[in-house]
């Protein structure tokens, strides 16, 4: 696989799988985290979904900025070194456990993946700028993009191993010692990369990084500040004060690209118009993909079948990637909303839980119970390893794909993958539809292979449209804001990020929950139509820049 492509991607094949997987490991696990009553913060399904929305929304967010300094002052290799040794001390920072320490940890982890991020991929795009590999462009993202995989499907395994055996903490801290492996990595390949560290020197028009930050950063924060403080009837205009905080920080930052594409040589127009209207429309795949550590979370943990018993029980044990849970007998009585109103009453009772597994849990098996007995079941964390599986199963054979169709002269176009991708990925959601029909709305407990069903039809979108994403930013980028128009890339994700996060708190308020999914699959099905609508013109912005 190496030997047809550029001597410097196993180096950033390795360290983004190193970084992937301790960012994955801290995703995985934070709003089981979060949630948990004894050695967690004891939140409810809403406030975990809300900050968790609010977390990975800004961990794309700051990747505008990180694109803007590695451009123009740092270089994309210091960046690079700098974000990952951030992020590796948030991460070990997250084990103490207190609120000041998870948000500064939050705040460090938010800052490098804003430096590591974009940059990382930006000097892929470079490597693969010469003539002798830019053919193999589109599949060189693909097997970078099954390096983040290999870390996000390991990573899961060990961080189920240590939350259940030694505590959250030493999770956490694996997470960092994977994100400092990936940064020694990164280092011991820099000579292979360093003819294509370049930076962009400032062109006729263009805004110095003082400007950026006066017109962009700072009207962004005074705009937060002032979607925070503003309130509406029920105390927020959207879904909380984070939400609005980060909706009203999002105006001054999309002004700027707008700004950037009118201020532009006529030459460069189309292009970013065509990257401008990918951004909007991919804000919606994120927001449904990315409730995988939120919504299918919530799903894994309650209306999935988790109970093992014989030897699989003793293997799971054994690998330590199972837990015991006590049976209550309130917690089959109990809806979400009356448990939620007893924890605010008993506050000083900080250890109150009452597990809802098994509320939906088989009749016949549930009568054996009694209170204070337990059951052995898988942890809800390993689902999050089912995606990255798909992935790294099904790379070889979208890249073989994709490969057989160049050589018949009949591969697709980059944006066409794309719309394929939201085309396809609005099928996984039907997916889920049929599960909870499968379950009656949740009255009985539903097989894994429900999750993995679903999991499997968007791993293919996905695999059509991220690595094509980041393929196009580098495609049809002018080169002096390359890294500034990836950092557009990732605000889009940004944003999904965030609107994953408020739709995933709104689960409890629907009780059928068909219709929760049938509208993720309505905002997935119009974003593909969209971007059918405006392939031709796509297509022929490609054939204007010779490339596809």
């Amino acid at each position: 696989m190496w030997k047809l492509h550029p001597r410097a991607l196993p180096y950033l094949f390795f360290s983004e799988m190193w970084e992937r997987f301790g960012f994955y490991l801290l995703l995985g696990i934070f709003t089981f985290y979060l949630k948990d009553a004894t050695a967690g913060f004891g939140m409810d399904e809403k406030d975990s979904a809300s900050l968790y929305g609010t977390f990975i929304a800004l961990i794309y967010f700051t990747p505008f900025l990180g694109g803007i300094l590695a451009d123009r002052k740092f270089g994309y290799s210091n960046s690079i070194v700098v974000g990952g040794i951030l992020m590796g001390i948030g991460y070990c920072l997250m084990a103490v456990k207190t609120i000041p320490m998870l948000y500064l940890s939050m705040t460090l982890v938010i800052l490098g993946n804003g430096l590591f991020k974009p940059n990382i991929s930006t000097l892929l795009g470079n490597v693969y700028s010469t003539p002798t590999y830019q053919d193999k462009k589109d599949e060189g993202y693909n097997i970078f993009y099954m390096g983040i995989n290999i870390g996000a499907f390991v990573c899961n395994f060990f961080g189920a191993a240590l939350y259940t055996t030694i505590g959250w903490g030493a999770a956490f801290i694996a997470a960092g010692v994977g994100m400092f492996l990936g940064v020694i990595i990164f280092l011991l390949g820099r000579k292979q990369y360093k003819d294509f560290d370049t930076r962009k020197p400032l062109k006729e028009g263009d805004m110095p990084i003082s400007k950026i930050l006066g017109l962009v950063v700072l009207p962004a924060i005074i705009f937060a500040a002032i979607g925070y403080f503003v309130k509406g009837t029920n105390g927020a205009l959207f879904d909380s004060n984070s939400t609005d905080a980060f909706i009203f920080a999002c105006f001054p930052v999309a002004v700027f690209f707008v700004a950037l594409y009118i201020r532009s040589p006529k030459e460069e127009r189309r292009p970013m118009a065509a990257l401008l209207s990918i951004f909007a429309v991919v804000i919606l795949f994120w927001a449904i993909f990315k409730q995988n550590g939120s919504a299918l979370n919530t799903w894994a943990a309650r209306y999935t079948e988790r109970h093992v018993s014989g030897a699989p029980k003793d293997i799971l044990a054994s690998l330590k990637l199972s837990e015991h849970i006590v049976y209550k007998k309130d917690s089959v009585t109990l809806l979400d909303d009356q448990f939620r109103k007893i924890k605010e009453k008993n506050t000083e009772v900080k250890g109150l839980d009452y597990p809802s597994y098994f509320k939906n849990m088989d009749r016949t098996e549930k009568s054996t119970l009694k209170e204070g007995d337990t059951v052995r079941a898988w942890v809800p964390s390993l689902t999050q390893s089912i995606n990255p599986f798909w992935v790294i199963t099904l790379t070889p054979l979208v890249v073989a794909f994709f490969t057989f169709l160049r050589k018949k002269r009949k591969e697709p176009s980059t944006p066409t993958k794309i719309a394929l991708g939201l085309l396809i990925s609005a099928l996984s959601v039907l997916v889920m539809v049929w599960a909870v029909k499968a379950g009656n709305n949740g009255a009985e407990k539903v097989s894994v292979w429900w999750l993995v069903a679903s999991y499997g039809v968007i791993t293919i979108g996905e695999l059509f449209l991220s690595p094509m994403g980041l393929s196009l930013v580098s495609k049809l980028s002018p080169a002096r804001i390359t890294s500034l128009m990836m950092g557009g890339w990732f605000l889009a994700t940004s944003i999904g990020n965030k609107l994953s996060g408020i739709l995933s708190s709104k689960w409890d308020e629907y009780y059928n929950k068909e219709n929760y999914f049938w509208l993720n699959f309505i905002l997935l099905f119009g974003a593909a139509l969209f971007l059918f609508a405006i392939l031709k013109w796509l297509n022929g912005v490609m054939k204007e820049k010779g490339v596809r």
